[in-house]
């Protein structure tokens, strides 16, 4: 049932719109407030599907109950009711986060046509947050162990600016993780997440996969194509394995991230981009500078921020929580209930040399929950994690 809130100091307009929308539908489910100063506080202390808020009111105005619901209640659509002198001010209302007005007297269809897009507006809303939350559940970051905590530390620091961050560390360390959650925790979280695998794509395509091209541009190009940049505009391109790129997409990403502007492979046209650039590498890049095989000028403009994740020997205490985490992730995904490991099989996992880090960890903990017993044993480890 979608429970509307009603605020407007004139009681027969009131009125009105409670009896349009109680006698539109048996689902909508209508409260008043008198004064701006009660709605505020009845929205502060209830849940709402939707508020319709007159502007010119006593003790505190229309204007003022929106800018204050929308810091604490974001999600709540605002429809205004304006009078004839008003209607400047409610499309300044819409601009600063009103869903709509309406004009007074309340037309009957055209009340009732907004009220059911905003519902349908704040249902979507509410289905995108738990979508992104479902998606925030695959790239979690779990650990207490101080190094991983100094991770988290620097990402709540750094995810609301728009500096670019280099991740470093060994393959399987979860350095995509650290991406993932920049990108969540930013201001750009709304736009795309772009990955690019710097080392999965052939040299001579990786121009045209991140600045795109345009038709003939070379034989395979028949139409043209946007490219990872264009595809990533008010969001986050995440060049992973940046240390594997070519010198002279190199240089194209230098200009893209000094001048905020690309051209795709057979145009000398340049196309605006406003992108944030998170890159991570597992390689040593003082080391590939000294031999001449990545830029130095672009090493400095990616590093702004440097996160090293360490390897999964270097925080065995976070060993047993990521065991937990991925036995119950794993049962989840195959449909099958949750094997608990015994303290002898914990213990034994921890003292492991993980040359492949925490995505070796995933592995081992997926076959001994496929292979072992309905808890799984010291005997089950040593049977089917041996090293």
């Amino acid at each position: 049932m979608a429970k509307i809130l009603v605020i407007e100091d004139e009681a027969a307009i009131r009125r009105v719109l409670v009896k349009i929308l109680t006698e539109e539908s048996d689902t909508y489910e209508v409260e008043e407030a008198e004064d701006g100063v009660k709605g505020l506080d009845q929205i502060k202390k209830n849940e709402y599907d939707l508020a319709l808020c007159d502007i010119k009111m006593p003790k505190m105005d229309g204007m003022e109950v929106l800018q204050s619901a929308k810091k604490i209640k974001p999600e709540v659509p605002f429809i205004m009711i304006s009078g004839h002198g008003d209607l400047d001010t409610a499309v300044h209302a819409m601009r600063i986060g009103a869903f709509d007005y309406i004009s007074k007297p309340p037309d009957l269809n055209r009340l009732l046509t907004t009220v059911r897009n905003a519902l349908d507006r704040k249902e979507l809303v509410v289905e995108n947050k738990t979508l992104r939350k479902k998606i925030s559940k695959n790239y979690e970051m779990v650990g207490e162990g101080k190094e991983i905590q100094i991770i988290k530390d620097m990402i709540e620091k750094v995810a609301p600016t728009d500096a670019r961050v280099l991740i470093t560390g060994a393959n399987g360390t979860g350095k995509e993780l650290v991406a993932h959650w920049i990108h969540e925790k930013s201001e750009r979280s709304s736009g795309p997440f772009i990955e690019v695998n710097c080392a999965a794509i052939p040299s001579e395509l990786i121009e045209s996969e991140l600045f795109g091209h345009v038709k003939g541009a070379f034989t395979s190009a028949v139409k043209d194509r946007a490219g990872k940049f264009e595809t990533a505009n008010k969001g986050t391109i995440f060049l992973d394995e940046i240390g594997d790129m070519s010198l002279s997409a190199q240089a194209k990403v230098l200009r893209a991230l000094q001048e905020n502007k690309i051209s795709r492979v057979g145009s000398d046209k340049d196309i605006k981009v406003d992108v944030r650039v998170v890159a991570a590498t597992n390689k040593d890049l003082d080391k590939e500078i000294a031999e001449g095989r990545f830029r130095e000028d672009l090493y400095h403009r990616l590093a702004v921020i440097l996160i090293k994740v360490p390897a999964l020997n270097d925080r065995r205490k976070d060993i047993p929580l990521l065991i937990e985490h991925f036995a119950s992730k794993i049962a989840s995904e195959q449909g099958i209930s949750k094997k608990k490991f015994s303290s002898k099989a914990i213990s034994l996992l921890k003292g492991y040399d993980w040359t492949g880090n925490i995505r070796e960890l995933r592995n081992v903990v997926e076959r001994l929950i496929i292979l072992g017993g309905e808890e799984i044993s010291e005997g089950d480890v040593k049977l089917f994690a041996s090293k």
